[in-house]
């Protein structure tokens, strides 16, 4: 396990840390927060207080996303927890409408983020933080640190704190820390679009699976990109959906797939065509590549892909831990 900087799923140890750069949070705080955010996230922000935790999206005028995000209120900043690689767009169109409000937008440049995994994680979050956090009560917090329940196929606890007292816990553990590009794994296999720069004001919701996780507010009031998102569940007018896929193949692959936007083909008798984007990536050093991809969202189970101008190495697709045609409000 030591020798391996990239394990496979089924390789990761019983309990383990992720010290994450590959995320961070815009911090939005002021005495209308609540108010220019409501205008402004697909979700129902005014569900925070009783919530605790809510995912959503930030969008532009024509229902394109910017972001994906975790919203919670640490230290009463409202944080958008994301991918560093939606961040600076999301952060800069939100400080473009913030100007009209009585709000303060920043990169949380002080906050670090840590991932616990497994059952030595949770007994040592019970030991330090004197509760743990679950499907109903999705975030605690204990002097400082904001401690989030992550569901989806591998239970993860998010610890949201200062960077030195990230540091200070980390060092404390006595859990392997492994690679943070685990934690892109997980998002994919969960099902949680980890937004790469190259899929940023690509795809409406809808496309990237926040409306299946509760992300998209049906019913809450007006919000930037509204029009779009609404249309594309009234009307029935959504035709892709994100996945994760699963392959075997040659280290080299990770050159193939070094540029998120790497296009997938589908296979089609002896045929292939086009079927769209990966977004997020992950490869294990067995060679046991994962995807996350924004593809068509009526195809087989069955059907079978490649990357384009990469033929040795084929991918199928994985279940996910929610139904694509499932669409809660």
């Amino acid at each position: 396990m030591d020798n391996l900087q990239h394990p496979d799923f089924n390789e990761l140890p019983k309990s383990y840390a992720l010290a994450l750069t590959n995320i961070s949070a815009i911090s939005v705080s002021g005495e209308e927060a609540d108010k220019y955010l409501q205008g402004q996230l697909t979700c129902d922000v005014e569900q925070l207080a009783d919530k605790k935790l809510l995912s959503g999206s930030h969008c532009d005028a024509k229902g394109k996303v910017f972001s994906a995000f975790r919203l919670i209120n640490h230290n009463d900043r409202r944080l958008l927890i994301q991918s560093t690689g939606s961040l600076n767009a999301s952060m800069a169109e939100l400080t473009k409408f913030g100007v009209f409000a009585k709000v303060d937008i920043e990169q949380a440049l002080d906050l670090g983020f840590l991932a616990l995994v497994g059952p030595e994680a949770e007994q040592f979050i019970l030991d330090n933080f004197n509760a743990i956090p679950d499907s109903f009560n999705p975030m605690v917090s204990h002097q400082g640190t904001s401690i989030i329940y992550v569901g989806g196929k591998t239970t993860r606890y998010l610890l949201v704190a200062a960077k030195s007292e990230i540091q200070q816990i980390t060092d404390s553990l006595s859990i392997p820390v492994l690679n943070e590009d685990i934690w892109a794994l997980h998002e994919i296999l969960s099902g949680f679009v980890h937004m790469s720069e190259s899929a940023v004001n690509e795809y409406v919701p809808q496309m990237l699976n926040i409306h299946l996780i509760n992300g998209v507010s049906f019913t809450k009031g007006c919000y930037l990109g509204q029009e779009t998102v609404a249309r594309m569940k009234y009307l029935g007018k959504n035709k892709r959906a994100m996945y994760a896929l699963s392959g075997e193949g040659k280290m080299t692959l990770r050159e193939a797939i070094k540029d998120n936007n790497a296009t997938l083909e589908l296979k089609l008798g002896d045929n292939w065509r086009r079927a769209g984007n990966i977004i997020a990536h992950y490869q294990a050093d067995n060679g046991k590549t994962y995807l996350q991809a924004v593809l068509a969202n009526d195809l087989d189970a069955d059907t079978v892909f490649r990357i384009k101008d990469h033929a040795e190495v084929e991918f199928t697709l994985m279940t996910l831990p929610y139904s694509l045609t499932s669409d809660e409000d």
